[in-house]
Protein backbone atom coordinates (compact mmCIF):
# COMPACT_ATOMS: atom_id res chain seq x y z
CA UNK A 1 0.00 0.00 0.00
CA UNK A 2 1.25 3.17 -0.99
CA UNK A 3 -1.25 5.49 1.29
CA UNK A 4 -1.46 5.05 4.48
CA UNK A 5 -4.53 6.81 7.44
CA UNK A 6 -3.25 7.11 10.76
CA UNK A 7 -5.83 8.76 13.22
CA UNK A 8 -3.49 10.47 16.51
CA UNK A 9 -5.09 10.83 19.86
CA UNK A 10 -5.51 14.47 19.45
CA UNK A 11 -8.22 13.07 16.75
CA UNK A 12 -5.88 14.37 13.66
CA UNK A 13 -5.74 12.23 10.53
CA UNK A 14 -2.62 11.80 8.75
CA UNK A 15 -2.30 10.91 5.02
CA UNK A 16 0.74 9.63 4.13
CA UNK A 17 1.61 9.08 0.20
CA UNK A 18 4.72 6.48 0.69
CA UNK A 19 6.05 6.06 -2.67
CA UNK A 20 9.88 7.54 -2.32
CA UNK A 21 11.03 5.56 -5.11
CA UNK A 22 8.88 6.63 -7.53
CA UNK A 23 9.16 10.64 -6.18
CA UNK A 24 5.95 9.95 -4.97
CA UNK A 25 4.09 10.05 -8.33
CA UNK A 26 0.67 9.18 -8.56
CA UNK A 27 -0.88 6.96 -11.25
CA UNK A 28 -4.50 5.36 -11.21
CA UNK A 29 -3.55 3.04 -7.56
CA UNK A 30 -2.53 5.82 -5.92
CA UNK A 31 -5.38 7.91 -6.85
CA UNK A 32 -7.77 5.28 -5.95
CA UNK A 33 -5.92 4.92 -2.59
CA UNK A 34 -6.03 8.57 -1.84
CA UNK A 35 -9.97 8.72 -2.67
CA UNK A 36 -10.48 6.07 -0.42
CA UNK A 37 -8.47 7.07 2.77
CA UNK A 38 -10.06 10.78 1.98
CA UNK A 39 -13.61 9.37 1.95
CA UNK A 40 -13.12 7.22 4.67
CA UNK A 41 -11.51 10.64 6.82
CA UNK A 42 -13.69 12.55 6.24
CA UNK A 43 -16.64 9.95 7.72
CA UNK A 44 -14.67 10.00 10.52
CA UNK A 45 -14.83 12.22 13.80
CA UNK A 46 -11.72 13.77 13.73
CA UNK A 47 -10.44 17.52 13.97
CA UNK A 48 -7.84 17.96 11.03
CA UNK A 49 -6.45 16.24 8.07
CA UNK A 50 -2.77 16.42 7.23
CA UNK A 51 -1.31 15.06 4.04
CA UNK A 52 2.37 14.86 3.24
CA UNK A 53 4.65 12.47 1.18
CA UNK A 54 7.65 10.07 2.35
CA UNK A 55 10.71 10.85 0.75
CA UNK A 56 13.27 13.76 -0.45
CA UNK A 57 9.97 15.09 -2.83
CA UNK A 58 6.67 15.63 -2.27
CA UNK A 59 5.45 14.47 -5.35
CA UNK A 60 6.89 14.51 -8.97
CA UNK A 61 3.23 14.84 -10.54
CA UNK A 62 1.85 11.99 -12.54
CA UNK A 63 3.76 9.08 -12.74
CA UNK A 64 6.02 8.47 -16.30
CA UNK A 65 4.95 4.64 -16.90
CA UNK A 66 1.09 5.72 -15.98
CA UNK A 67 0.91 8.58 -18.55
CA UNK A 68 2.74 6.22 -21.09
CA UNK A 69 -0.19 3.74 -20.89
CA UNK A 70 -2.79 6.54 -20.88
CA UNK A 71 -1.18 7.69 -24.32
CA UNK A 72 -2.10 4.63 -26.04
CA UNK A 73 -5.58 4.44 -24.68
CA UNK A 74 -8.32 6.38 -26.56
CA UNK A 75 -10.09 9.18 -26.06
CA UNK A 76 -13.28 7.80 -24.13
CA UNK A 77 -10.67 6.11 -22.24
CA UNK A 78 -8.74 9.00 -21.51
CA UNK A 79 -11.69 10.92 -20.33
CA UNK A 80 -12.38 8.01 -17.51
CA UNK A 81 -9.12 7.95 -16.21
CA UNK A 82 -9.01 11.50 -15.87
CA UNK A 83 -12.48 11.67 -14.18
CA UNK A 84 -10.73 9.78 -11.36
CA UNK A 85 -8.11 12.46 -11.03
CA UNK A 86 -10.84 15.11 -10.87
CA UNK A 87 -12.28 13.22 -8.07
CA UNK A 88 -9.26 13.13 -5.97
CA UNK A 89 -8.92 16.77 -6.56
CA UNK A 90 -12.53 17.38 -5.44
CA UNK A 91 -13.07 14.82 -2.56
CA UNK A 92 -9.62 16.48 -1.08
CA UNK A 93 -11.17 20.01 -1.94
CA UNK A 94 -14.19 19.33 -0.73
CA UNK A 95 -13.07 17.24 2.50
CA UNK A 96 -15.12 18.51 5.60
CA UNK A 97 -12.20 18.76 8.18
CA UNK A 98 -9.43 21.46 8.25
CA UNK A 99 -6.70 20.42 5.83
CA UNK A 100 -2.72 21.08 6.57
CA UNK A 101 -0.57 20.14 3.18
CA UNK A 102 3.29 19.64 3.74
CA UNK A 103 5.88 19.81 1.23
CA UNK A 104 9.50 19.20 0.74
CA UNK A 105 11.54 19.03 -2.31
CA UNK A 106 10.02 19.18 -6.01
CA UNK A 107 6.18 19.52 -6.21
CA UNK A 108 5.50 19.14 -10.36
CA UNK A 109 2.41 19.18 -12.68
CA UNK A 110 -0.50 17.75 -10.65
CA UNK A 111 1.12 17.63 -7.16
CA UNK A 112 0.64 21.84 -7.16
CA UNK A 113 -3.29 20.58 -7.79
CA UNK A 114 -3.13 18.54 -4.16
CA UNK A 115 -1.48 21.23 -2.52
CA UNK A 116 -3.77 23.88 -3.59
CA UNK A 117 -6.80 21.81 -2.72
CA UNK A 118 -5.37 22.06 0.93
CA UNK A 119 -6.63 24.61 3.59
CA UNK A 120 -3.00 25.42 4.62
CA UNK A 121 0.59 24.74 2.83
CA UNK A 122 3.63 24.59 4.22
CA UNK A 123 6.69 23.90 2.31
CA UNK A 124 10.52 23.72 3.25
CA UNK A 125 12.71 26.71 2.01
CA UNK A 126 14.13 24.92 -0.65
CA UNK A 127 11.01 23.26 -2.18
CA UNK A 128 11.09 23.52 -6.21
CA UNK A 129 7.60 24.22 -8.23
CA UNK A 130 6.67 23.78 -11.64
CA UNK A 131 3.37 23.41 -13.38
CA UNK A 132 5.47 21.63 -16.37
CA UNK A 133 2.48 19.97 -18.62
CA UNK A 134 2.98 22.06 -21.18
CA UNK A 135 6.57 20.77 -21.58
CA UNK A 136 5.09 17.31 -22.47
CA UNK A 137 2.64 18.96 -24.96
CA UNK A 138 0.04 18.97 -22.59
CA UNK A 139 -1.79 21.15 -20.48
CA UNK A 140 -2.85 21.67 -16.33
CA UNK A 141 -6.38 20.80 -16.89
CA UNK A 142 -8.23 18.78 -14.07
CA UNK A 143 -6.39 20.77 -11.41
CA UNK A 144 -6.82 24.21 -13.38
CA UNK A 145 -9.92 25.25 -11.15
CA UNK A 146 -7.95 24.77 -8.14
CA UNK A 147 -4.75 26.14 -8.37
CA UNK A 148 -6.50 29.57 -10.26
CA UNK A 149 -8.50 29.73 -7.31
CA UNK A 150 -5.19 29.64 -5.12
CA UNK A 151 -2.50 31.94 -7.30
CA UNK A 152 -4.75 33.99 -8.95
CA UNK A 153 -5.36 33.87 -13.35
CA UNK A 154 -2.63 36.60 -13.31
CA UNK A 155 0.10 34.11 -12.28
CA UNK A 156 -1.75 31.32 -13.92
CA UNK A 157 -1.27 33.30 -17.35
CA UNK A 158 2.71 33.25 -16.54
CA UNK A 159 3.62 29.45 -15.36
CA UNK A 160 0.75 27.45 -17.25
CA UNK A 161 2.38 28.85 -20.21
CA UNK A 162 6.10 28.86 -19.46
CA UNK A 163 6.18 25.82 -17.43
CA UNK A 164 9.34 27.53 -14.65
CA UNK A 165 10.22 26.09 -11.87
CA UNK A 166 9.94 28.53 -9.20
CA UNK A 167 11.27 28.73 -5.38
CA UNK A 168 8.72 28.63 -2.03
CA UNK A 169 9.16 32.49 -1.83
CA UNK A 170 7.66 33.19 -5.04
CA UNK A 171 5.19 30.12 -3.91
CA UNK A 172 4.43 32.06 -0.69
CA UNK A 173 3.81 35.20 -2.40
CA UNK A 174 1.88 34.03 -4.99
CA UNK A 175 -0.77 32.34 -2.44
CA UNK A 176 0.08 28.68 -3.21
CA UNK A 177 1.97 28.51 0.12
CA UNK A 178 0.82 29.77 3.67
CA UNK A 179 4.14 29.34 5.06
CA UNK A 180 7.97 28.41 5.13
CA UNK A 181 9.49 26.38 7.41
CA UNK A 182 12.83 24.81 7.89
CA UNK A 183 11.03 22.19 10.09
CA UNK A 184 7.66 20.75 8.49
CA UNK A 185 7.56 18.92 12.20
CA UNK A 186 7.28 21.89 13.87
CA UNK A 187 4.68 23.78 11.37
CA UNK A 188 2.57 20.80 11.72
CA UNK A 189 2.43 20.75 15.02
CA UNK A 190 1.46 24.98 15.36
CA UNK A 191 -1.42 24.86 13.07
CA UNK A 192 -2.59 21.46 14.31
CA UNK A 193 -2.48 23.01 18.07
CA UNK A 194 -4.21 26.45 16.47
CA UNK A 195 -6.91 24.00 15.06
CA UNK A 196 -7.35 22.26 18.38
CA UNK A 197 -7.99 25.14 20.50
CA UNK A 198 -11.03 26.34 18.67
CA UNK A 199 -14.49 25.17 18.28
CA UNK A 200 -14.79 22.14 16.18
CA UNK A 201 -17.87 22.12 14.95
CA UNK A 202 -17.41 26.37 14.54
CA UNK A 203 -14.27 25.28 12.24
CA UNK A 204 -16.01 22.90 10.00
CA UNK A 205 -18.75 25.83 9.36
CA UNK A 206 -16.46 27.90 9.13
CA UNK A 207 -14.46 26.30 6.37
CA UNK A 208 -18.52 25.43 4.59
CA UNK A 209 -18.79 29.17 4.58
CA UNK A 210 -16.22 30.06 2.81
CA UNK A 211 -17.44 27.95 0.05
CA UNK A 212 -20.79 29.38 0.01
CA UNK A 213 -19.48 32.67 0.35
CA UNK A 214 -16.49 32.86 -1.84
CA UNK A 215 -16.72 34.40 -5.60
CA UNK A 216 -20.36 34.94 -5.37
CA UNK A 217 -22.56 38.36 -5.16
CA UNK A 218 -22.62 40.11 -2.30
CA UNK A 219 -26.61 40.56 -2.84
CA UNK A 220 -29.43 40.17 -0.51
CA UNK A 221 -29.69 36.64 -0.58
CA UNK A 222 -26.16 35.79 0.16
CA UNK A 223 -26.32 38.86 3.23
CA UNK A 224 -29.55 36.93 4.47
CA UNK A 225 -27.72 33.27 4.13
CA UNK A 226 -24.52 34.83 5.90
CA UNK A 227 -26.98 36.04 9.05
CA UNK A 228 -28.91 32.80 9.27
CA UNK A 229 -25.54 31.21 9.82
CA UNK A 230 -23.97 33.35 12.31
CA UNK A 231 -27.88 33.28 13.79
CA UNK A 232 -27.69 29.12 13.95
CA UNK A 233 -24.16 28.62 15.59
CA UNK A 234 -24.50 31.69 18.19
CA UNK A 235 -27.51 29.26 19.38
CA UNK A 236 -26.32 26.00 19.05
CA UNK A 237 -24.28 24.11 22.23
CA UNK A 238 -21.05 25.17 20.77
CA UNK A 239 -21.78 28.43 20.53
CA UNK A 240 -23.12 28.68 23.90
CA UNK A 241 -20.68 27.26 25.28
CA UNK A 242 -17.81 29.27 23.60
CA UNK A 243 -19.33 32.43 24.93
CA UNK A 244 -20.01 31.69 28.37
CA UNK A 245 -16.54 30.74 28.48
CA UNK A 246 -15.53 33.89 26.90
CA UNK A 247 -17.44 36.09 29.44
CA UNK A 248 -16.43 33.87 32.13
CA UNK A 249 -12.74 34.20 31.47
CA UNK A 250 -12.29 30.03 31.30
CA UNK A 251 -10.95 28.35 29.08
CA UNK A 252 -14.42 26.59 26.36
CA UNK A 253 -14.24 22.92 26.52
CA UNK A 254 -13.04 21.73 23.77
CA UNK A 255 -9.44 23.31 24.63
CA UNK A 256 -9.71 21.33 27.61
CA UNK A 257 -10.17 18.13 25.18
CA UNK A 258 -7.31 19.36 22.88
CA UNK A 259 -5.19 19.20 25.81
CA UNK A 260 -5.68 15.33 26.59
Amino acid sequence: MSVTLTITKSKVAILLLSRPEKHNAFNSEVIAELIKNIEYASTLDVRALVFKTEGKHFSAGADLAWMKSMADNNYEENVADSMELARLMNVLANCPHPTVCLVQGAAFGGALGLIACCDIAVATPDAKFCLSEVKLGLIPAVISPYVIRAIGERHARRYFLTAEVFDSEQALSMGLLHAISEDLSLSQAHFIDTILNNGPMAVKNAKSLINEVAGFAIDDSLIRHTAKRIAEIRVSTEGQEGLSAFFEKRKPTWQHDAEQ
